[in-house]
């Protein structure tokens, strides 16, 4: 009976924490908009980001699509190199390959974002420079970092679902005559895609709310860009770098917010994906 009602305390806590920081951030996010300062049209698409000016533009279009592209790079870059490792561990030699790369993801897991970023400025934006055209830091450099980071994550989750496929299933694969290469591009991975996919979102939601390590390497500049080698910016870096140089309640310190609301939608929306995919898993 204590258990019981110690148990929806804390449930009835979490959810009480969850909505309160729900509704700070919408409260505050939706300021601008409803005081008039800006119209949600001039700030979700707008490419200007001036502040500062004498007649202030807070365009989060730059920010808004960055976020996006170097999240999709990172995913791009990380699920094939994810999926390979998890069939590694599971098909290919399930005992030392699962002893061997183990360790890797669960190390590379507990890295701090700022390591990432130190070895992301240390070692890829000079080999970006000095073989690519631009001066290193930009979106590919940004993405190559996220894709590292997001690694553990999808491979964990792959892995997982990998390991939890009937061995029977396999088995009359192979009764059939089906060679393992076989086996694995047509029934082991066709029916864990929904779960693989699973992986994939939860690294994308990693990516799109990593904020330290992009902000180190991605050049942090206010535009659109117009190739993978130009500097750019992502909401999280740009809320990290002004909020501190804001005043509470003002126009920019609201438009700060309005990204942080921007981020905390992508983040619904990334878990409304997971849910469904794992509805999917299930059937």
């Amino acid at each position: 009976m204590v258990g019981r009602i110690y148990m929806s305390f804390c449930v009835m806590l979490l959810i009480v924490i969850i909505v309160s920081m729900v509704y700070f951030v919408a409260s505050k996010g939706i300021a601008n908009f409803v005081n008039g300062e800006v119209k949600v049209s001039e700030f979700l698409f707008g490419t200007k980001w001036s502040p500062e000016a004498d007649t202030p533009s807070y365009g989060a279009f730059p920010f808004i699509s960055g976020s996006f592209l170097v999240t999709l790079l990172a995913a791009l870059i990380a699920s094939p190199l994810s999926i390979c490792a998890a069939l590694f561990m599971t098909e290919i030699v399930p005992g030392w390959g699962k002893k061997l790369l183990q360790p890797v993801i669960e190390l590379l897991s507990g890295i701090p974002s700022v390591v990432y970023g130190f070895v992301g400025l240390s070692v890829i934006v000079p080999f970006l420079r000095n073989t690519l055209p631009g001066q290193g830091i930009g979106v590919a450099a940004g993405a190559l970092v996220l894709s590292v980071m997001i690694l553990p994550t999808i491979t964990s989750v792959a892995a997982d679902a990998l390991a939890s496929l009937p061995q029977n299933l396999k088995e009359s694969s192979f009764a059939l005559g089906a060679t393992r290469w076989q086996t694995i591009s047509r029934v082991i991975l066709p029916t864990t895609f929904p779960a693989i996919m699973t992986g994939v979102v939860l690294g994308m939601a990693r990516a799109f709310g990593e904020a330290l390590a992009v902000q180190m390497v991605i050049g942090n500049a206010p535009f659109v860009p117009r190739s993978l080698f130009e500097s750019a910016s992502t909401l999280t870096s740009v809320i990290t770098l002004g909020m501190g140089n804001t005043t509470m309640g003002s126009p920019q310190n609201n438009a700060l917010w309005s990204m942080a609301l921007v981020l905390m939608l992508m983040t619904f929306v990334f878990v409304l994906l997971v849910r469904m995919l794992e509805r999917r898993n299930k059937i």
